[in-house]
Protein backbone atom coordinates (compact mmCIF):
# COMPACT_ATOMS: atom_id res chain seq x y z
CA UNK A 1 0.00 0.00 0.00
CA UNK A 2 2.72 2.72 1.20
CA UNK A 3 5.02 1.62 -1.74
CA UNK A 4 2.25 2.03 -4.53
CA UNK A 5 1.05 5.36 -2.57
CA UNK A 6 4.86 6.92 -2.92
CA UNK A 7 5.64 6.12 -6.49
CA UNK A 8 2.88 8.52 -7.54
CA UNK A 9 3.20 11.16 -4.50
CA UNK A 10 7.00 11.24 -4.06
CA UNK A 11 7.21 12.64 -7.65
CA UNK A 12 4.69 15.19 -7.44
CA UNK A 13 5.76 16.45 -4.21
CA UNK A 14 9.68 17.15 -5.62
CA UNK A 15 7.95 18.65 -8.85
CA UNK A 16 6.13 21.19 -6.47
CA UNK A 17 9.39 21.69 -4.27
CA UNK A 18 10.83 23.00 -7.85
CA UNK A 19 8.29 24.80 -9.09
CA UNK A 20 8.30 26.54 -5.99
CA UNK A 21 11.88 27.14 -5.83
CA UNK A 22 11.89 28.14 -9.75
CA UNK A 23 9.64 30.64 -8.80
CA UNK A 24 11.56 32.64 -6.44
CA UNK A 25 15.18 31.79 -8.09
CA UNK A 26 16.62 29.11 -5.97
CA UNK A 27 18.58 26.33 -6.76
CA UNK A 28 16.28 22.98 -7.48
CA UNK A 29 14.50 20.87 -5.60
CA UNK A 30 17.59 18.62 -4.56
CA UNK A 31 18.56 21.49 -2.52
CA UNK A 32 15.44 20.84 -0.37
CA UNK A 33 15.51 18.04 2.13
CA UNK A 34 12.35 15.97 2.38
CA UNK A 35 11.85 14.74 6.17
CA UNK A 36 9.05 11.65 5.80
CA UNK A 37 7.06 11.81 8.64
CA UNK A 38 6.11 8.42 9.72
CA UNK A 39 4.10 9.09 13.09
CA UNK A 40 1.13 6.87 13.29
CA UNK A 41 2.21 4.67 10.31
CA UNK A 42 3.40 1.29 10.35
CA UNK A 43 7.07 0.43 9.94
CA UNK A 44 5.72 -0.51 6.28
CA UNK A 45 5.95 2.84 5.67
CA UNK A 46 9.58 3.06 6.76
CA UNK A 47 10.74 0.36 4.44
CA UNK A 48 8.70 1.85 1.59
CA UNK A 49 10.04 5.01 1.83
CA UNK A 50 13.43 3.25 2.11
CA UNK A 51 12.72 1.54 -0.62
CA UNK A 52 11.33 4.75 -3.33
CA UNK A 53 15.37 6.48 -2.24
CA UNK A 54 13.94 8.98 0.84
CA UNK A 55 16.89 9.27 2.91
CA UNK A 56 15.35 10.95 6.37
CA UNK A 57 12.62 9.81 8.63
CA UNK A 58 11.11 12.63 11.39
CA UNK A 59 9.28 10.83 14.29
CA UNK A 60 6.94 12.94 16.58
CA UNK A 61 7.31 10.38 19.78
CA UNK A 62 10.76 8.46 21.14
CA UNK A 63 9.04 5.56 22.27
CA UNK A 64 7.33 4.94 19.02
CA UNK A 65 10.37 5.82 17.35
CA UNK A 66 12.22 3.44 19.60
CA UNK A 67 10.24 0.58 18.72
CA UNK A 68 10.18 1.31 14.62
CA UNK A 69 14.16 1.63 14.73
CA UNK A 70 13.93 -1.43 16.85
CA UNK A 71 12.65 -3.45 14.61
CA UNK A 72 13.71 -1.81 11.22
CA UNK A 73 16.60 -2.99 11.32
CA UNK A 74 19.51 -1.49 8.91
CA UNK A 75 17.09 0.35 6.19
CA UNK A 76 20.02 3.03 5.89
CA UNK A 77 17.45 5.96 7.06
CA UNK A 78 18.50 8.78 9.08
CA UNK A 79 16.08 9.45 11.84
CA UNK A 80 15.22 13.45 12.88
CA UNK A 81 12.49 13.63 15.83
CA UNK A 82 10.81 16.31 14.83
CA UNK A 83 8.30 16.59 17.98
CA UNK A 84 8.76 17.70 21.37
CA UNK A 85 11.12 16.57 23.42
CA UNK A 86 10.89 16.12 27.27
CA UNK A 87 13.74 15.92 29.33
CA UNK A 88 13.43 12.40 30.69
CA UNK A 89 13.93 10.93 27.51
CA UNK A 90 16.60 12.30 26.26
CA UNK A 91 18.91 9.31 26.43
CA UNK A 92 16.69 7.47 24.26
CA UNK A 93 16.40 10.08 21.66
CA UNK A 94 19.83 10.49 21.22
CA UNK A 95 20.64 7.02 20.74
CA UNK A 96 18.19 7.02 17.52
CA UNK A 97 17.94 10.70 15.96
CA UNK A 98 20.78 12.45 14.50
CA UNK A 99 19.41 15.52 14.21
CA UNK A 100 16.46 16.71 16.75
CA UNK A 101 14.60 20.11 15.50
CA UNK A 102 12.69 20.78 18.86
CA UNK A 103 14.87 22.08 21.48
CA UNK A 104 12.96 25.54 22.96
CA UNK A 105 14.90 26.01 25.56
CA UNK A 106 18.05 26.14 27.87
CA UNK A 107 17.10 23.42 30.07
CA UNK A 108 16.26 21.14 27.46
CA UNK A 109 19.68 22.04 25.70
CA UNK A 110 21.77 20.88 28.72
CA UNK A 111 20.03 17.68 29.28
CA UNK A 112 21.15 17.03 25.93
CA UNK A 113 24.48 18.26 26.51
CA UNK A 114 25.22 16.13 29.80
CA UNK A 115 23.77 13.06 27.97
CA UNK A 116 25.58 14.02 24.40
CA UNK A 117 28.95 14.14 26.71
CA UNK A 118 28.00 10.25 28.58
CA UNK A 119 27.92 9.10 24.86
CA UNK A 120 31.35 10.83 23.79
CA UNK A 121 29.16 12.84 20.53
CA UNK A 122 27.66 16.01 19.99
CA UNK A 123 24.29 16.23 18.92
CA UNK A 124 23.08 18.13 16.51
CA UNK A 125 20.06 20.48 17.53
CA UNK A 126 17.70 23.13 15.90
CA UNK A 127 16.17 25.86 18.21
CA UNK A 128 12.77 25.82 17.77
CA UNK A 129 11.03 29.26 17.49
CA UNK A 130 7.32 29.69 17.69
CA UNK A 131 7.27 32.47 15.07
CA UNK A 132 3.46 32.29 15.09
CA UNK A 133 3.18 33.75 18.82
CA UNK A 134 0.11 30.48 19.04
CA UNK A 135 -0.13 29.64 22.93
CA UNK A 136 -0.87 26.03 22.13
CA UNK A 137 2.67 25.70 20.10
CA UNK A 138 5.57 24.93 21.73
CA UNK A 139 8.95 27.18 20.75
CA UNK A 140 10.53 30.15 21.95
CA UNK A 141 9.00 33.90 21.58
CA UNK A 142 10.92 35.57 18.64
CA UNK A 143 12.10 37.96 21.15
CA UNK A 144 13.95 35.61 22.92
CA UNK A 145 15.23 33.12 20.14
CA UNK A 146 18.58 34.68 19.53
CA UNK A 147 19.62 34.81 23.23
CA UNK A 148 18.47 31.22 23.95
CA UNK A 149 20.52 29.98 20.60
CA UNK A 150 23.58 31.83 21.98
CA UNK A 151 23.24 30.07 25.42
CA UNK A 152 22.97 26.81 23.04
CA UNK A 153 26.37 27.33 20.95
CA UNK A 154 27.88 27.66 23.85
CA UNK A 155 27.11 24.09 25.33
CA UNK A 156 29.93 21.81 24.44
CA UNK A 157 28.71 18.69 23.26
CA UNK A 158 25.81 20.45 21.01
CA UNK A 159 26.04 21.76 17.65
CA UNK A 160 23.38 24.20 16.78
CA UNK A 161 22.60 23.68 13.31
CA UNK A 162 19.69 25.80 12.20
CA UNK A 163 16.18 27.11 12.97
CA UNK A 164 12.56 25.20 13.19
CA UNK A 165 8.85 26.47 12.95
CA UNK A 166 5.58 25.05 12.70
CA UNK A 167 3.50 27.93 10.96
CA UNK A 168 -0.29 27.96 11.75
CA UNK A 169 -2.39 25.35 10.18
CA UNK A 170 -4.77 27.81 8.27
CA UNK A 171 -5.13 28.95 4.74
CA UNK A 172 -4.42 32.77 4.71
CA UNK A 173 -1.40 32.71 2.76
CA UNK A 174 -0.20 35.89 4.38
CA UNK A 175 0.29 34.88 7.92
CA UNK A 176 1.81 31.33 7.01
CA UNK A 177 4.20 33.92 4.95
CA UNK A 178 4.69 36.10 8.08
CA UNK A 179 5.24 33.52 10.24
CA UNK A 180 8.33 31.81 7.57
CA UNK A 181 9.78 35.53 7.21
CA UNK A 182 10.30 35.73 11.27
CA UNK A 183 11.90 32.41 11.39
CA UNK A 184 14.42 33.14 8.27
CA UNK A 185 14.97 36.58 9.97
CA UNK A 186 16.12 34.92 13.16
CA UNK A 187 18.19 32.29 11.01
CA UNK A 188 19.82 35.69 9.45
CA UNK A 189 20.55 36.94 12.73
CA UNK A 190 22.02 33.42 14.59
CA UNK A 191 24.00 33.43 11.14
CA UNK A 192 25.34 36.84 11.72
CA UNK A 193 25.40 37.27 15.53
CA UNK A 194 26.66 33.51 16.52
CA UNK A 195 30.15 32.46 15.63
CA UNK A 196 29.39 28.88 16.60
CA UNK A 197 26.13 28.60 14.72
CA UNK A 198 25.68 26.52 11.92
CA UNK A 199 24.03 27.59 9.30
CA UNK A 200 22.68 24.47 7.69
CA UNK A 201 19.07 24.21 8.21
CA UNK A 202 15.38 25.88 8.16
CA UNK A 203 12.83 23.65 8.52
CA UNK A 204 9.68 25.07 8.23
CA UNK A 205 6.95 23.38 5.97
CA UNK A 206 4.72 20.85 6.70
CA UNK A 207 1.72 18.98 4.07
CA UNK A 208 -0.41 22.32 3.99
CA UNK A 209 2.13 24.94 3.27
CA UNK A 210 5.65 23.32 2.25
CA UNK A 211 5.19 25.24 -1.21
CA UNK A 212 5.01 28.82 0.42
CA UNK A 213 8.24 27.67 2.81
CA UNK A 214 10.39 26.74 0.30
CA UNK A 215 9.31 30.27 -1.36
CA UNK A 216 10.46 31.89 2.09
CA UNK A 217 13.91 29.73 2.33
CA UNK A 218 13.02 26.66 3.64
CA UNK A 219 16.12 23.85 2.75
CA UNK A 220 14.12 21.13 4.82
CA UNK A 221 10.35 19.89 5.11
CA UNK A 222 8.84 18.11 7.18
CA UNK A 223 6.00 15.94 5.30
CA UNK A 224 3.67 13.03 6.48
CA UNK A 225 -0.09 13.16 4.95
CA UNK A 226 1.08 14.12 1.47
CA UNK A 227 3.22 11.42 1.63
CA UNK A 228 1.68 8.34 3.23
CA UNK A 229 -1.76 9.45 3.35
CA UNK A 230 -3.79 10.17 6.09
CA UNK A 231 -3.06 8.19 9.57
Amino acid sequence: MYFERLKLALPAVRERIDRACRRVGRAGAEAVVIVAVTKGHSLEALRAAAEVGLETIGENRVQEARQKYEAAGDLGLRWHLVGHLQRNKVRQALKIFELIHSVDSLRLGLAIDREAAKLGRRAAVLVQVNASGEGAKYGLPVDEALSVASGLCEMDNLRVVGVMTMAPFVSDEEILRRTFRRTRRLYDECREHLVKFEARHLSMGMTNDFEIAVEEGSTMLRLGTVLFGER
